[in-house]
């Protein structure tokens, strides 16, 4: 992979050809392969990527996209150009869906999703990622499909430069002993002149209009989103209230409105509110309504999926005659079912334990939404793994109610004695349901403490159970016996790993504010200055959640002080400044990657380092840049 900031020597593709069929087949890689083409292997088989996909001989229609408007005029005037060539170019948005593609090659290697999730190493997805040229060439990539070919891509940045919104790909057949891509050029020039249109189209006042809308409502406090097809603002409020899945869907019934499309279930509010924007007088509006799709003039409220008690109101935004976007003031209509609700016949969550669902990061979210598919989807036992006070406990109880509604029975190995689990084992196998499995959920926790008698009784209670609704929890680190490490293999399926609280300091400001005791009457709660949370999110955090709740205890209680919390009042551990740099996402997922496989192979860096497919000395290396 390569930038414009970088000098592409000729290429000599044989040794990361044979280095690729090494990692394929599971054996160590050779020295001298870019650290950023193993990653992107690695990647994709973390995201489970068959090598053996095919090309899209059906592509789907390309979405409505902005991106594109602005594109094909200068695209269309290339396709002369493309067709004297060997030569094809792909247009991809903010996301790697193909938006429009022409030319030879591609027409028997083209996927409608280019992401790293879907095809693994490519070049637009590395652009994205990156904001800079990146090429692939032949074995670089990972699917067997694309070895024979070579593709460039240059980013197409926003109007105000802040991030990218898609990608110009030029693709060609296989470019081995050349320096760089020979479509580079086009590329480049074909991205230059978009980001153009882009930018005199960014000029118009439609977007304003969209944004004075969003700030308006946001001043409220309200829970307020908005789109349009292109760009997507969230507010706090909104991204707190609102899962990832409950956004998509919002996106996808913004754009129904959008296109004057009503679904059934949408209903008109009450109070006769109107399109933010320019817009003719509401006289005109009411005269012409019966002649235009009603979705296009009026507010309408929807819910949202999967029971989740919660809904929208979305509102227009007009300009002229057009709309140029959507305002989405999402509420919640009834208690949230699920990882914050008690189920019936169950207590409230205490604080420790709320506190621990809180949180809108990617890796929080992602793993606890892992954890509740996994739960809902099967009544087969699930497993929790992370560091202590991560929040494995909460996790595990929140699933459990939420799918059974009923407080789980708890038992924690580190202070039951060897061989509770054994007679429990056997009462849970003579008290059972209708269907044959145990009549109550069991969570188990701190699964490394068991004893060899429990932790046999617990593998002959899954023999015999398999569907035992149960879920363990359990924090690598100590030495693991033999039939201890064939229950964890045998979990290993359903396993999720919750990230540690460094790895989600974006979370830390709301877990703090969570964690925080009820101040006395007639005091304010206790809030941080910007100073001492930015100290909290540099601070490593090895207690977790479970730390982070003590510190913010103690500083409650201690304080004399009025106003918010300084950064001389913390701890002086937290106080100090990281000597290190704070890694990338990429770089914890890595480490953590390297750790668990250490933890696998009890601490053999050698067997640790073939498993992952990397040579000791690089393990040795990376190990030493983590610290």
């Amino acid at each position: 992979m390569t930038t414009t900031e970088d000098f592409r020597s000729p290429l000599t593709l044989a040794p990361i050809r044979r280095a690729r069929e090494r990692f394929l087949a599971d054996l160590p890689l050779p020295d001298g392969i870019p650290d950023d083409v193993v990653a992107g292997w690695r990647r994709a088989r973390f995201f489970g990527v068959q090598r053996d996909l095919t090309a899209d001989r059906d592509l789907a229609a390309a979405p409505a996209s902005p991106l594109l408007a602005a594109a094909s005029p200068v695209l269309q005037r290339l396709v002369p150009v493309l067709g004297d060539r060997d030569h094809a170019m792909v247009l991809a948005d903010e996301r790697c869906r193909v938006l429009w593609w022409h030319g030879r090659p591609p027409v028997a290697a083209l996927r409608h999703d280019l992401s790293e999730r879907e095809v693994g190493h490519n070049s637009a997805a590395v652009a994205l990622r990156t904001g800079l040229r990146a090429e692939a060439h032949g074995p670089e990539h990972f699917l067997d499909l694309w070895q024979d070919v070579s593709a460039v891509s240059v980013p197409l940045h926003s109007p105000e430069g802040a991030r990218a919104v898609g990608t110009v790909t030029v693709v060609t057949d296989l470019c081995e002993g050349r320096g760089s891509h020979p479509g580079a050029a086009l590329a480049e020039a074909t991205a230059a002149a978009v980001e153009a249109e882009l930018a005199a189209r960014w000029q118009r006042p439609a977007e304003r209009l969209l944004l004075d809308a969003y700030l308006r409502e946001s001043v409220s406090g309200q829970a307020v989103v908005a789109l349009d097809g292109r760009n997507r603002f969230v507010n706090e409020a909104a991204a707190r209230l609102l899962s990832p899945e409950a956004l998509s869907h919002l996106e996808r019934r913004a754009a129904a409105l959008m296109h004057g499309d009503v679904a059934l279930d949408a209903r008109r509010p009450r109070g006769g509110e109107r399109p933010y924007g320019l817009h003719e007088p509401y006289e005109a509006q009411d005269r012409d309504r019966a002649r235009e799709p009603c979705g296009a003039r009026e507010p309408l409220d929807v819910d949202m999926p999967d029971s989740s008690g919660q809904a929208a109101r979305l509102t227009p935004v007009r300009h002229g005659d057009s709309v140029i976007g959507i305002i989405a003031v999402a509420r919640r209509t009834s208690p949230s079912p699920g990882l914050e609700s008690p189920g019936p016949g169950c207590s409230r969550p205490q604080a420790g334990e709320l506190a621990a669902l809180v949180g809108s990061s990617v890796a929080w979210r992602h793993a606890t939404a892992r954890a509740a598919e996994l739960a809902r989807s099967s009544s087969q036992p699930l497993l929790l793994t992370g560091e202590r006070g991560s929040g494995k406990t909460a996790v595990g109880r929140a699933v459990l109610v939420e799918r059974d509604g009923t407080e789980p029975l708890t038992v924690d190995a580190a202070k039951a004695p060897d061989g509770r689990l054994a007679a429990l084992c056997a009462s849970l196998t003579n008290h059972q349901d209708s269907q044959g499995g145990p009549a109550r959920s069991l969570l188990l926790r701190h699964a490394e403490r068991l004893g060899q008698r429990d932790v046999a009784a617990l593998i002959a209670l899954l023999d015999e159970s398999p569907h035992l609704p149960l879920v363990i929890t359990y924090t690598p680190g100590a030495p693991v016996g033999p039939c201890l490490e064939r229950l964890l293999d045998g979990l290993s399926a359903r396993s999720v790993v919750l990230p540690p609280l460094r790895g989600r300091p974006e979370d830390i400001e709301e877990l703090a504010a969570r964690l925080a005791p009820e101040p006395p009457p007639g005091h304010p709660p206790l809030t941080w200055t910007l100073d001492a949370v930015r100290a909290l999110e540099q601070h490593s955090w090895p207690g977790n959640v479970t730390e982070l709740a003590h510190l913010v205890r103690a500083v409650a209680e201690q304080r004399r002080a009025s106003g918010p919390v300084r950064r001389s009042e913390l701890p002086d551990v937290v106080q100090e400044r990281p000597a290190t740099r704070r890694l990338s996402a990429i770089e914890r997922a890595e480490r953590d990657a390297i750790l668990e496989a250490l933890r696998r192979h009890g601490g053999n860096k050698a067997r640790a380092a073939a498993a992952l497919g990397i040579g000791r000395a690089t393990l040795y290396r990376k190990l030493r840049g983590y610290r």
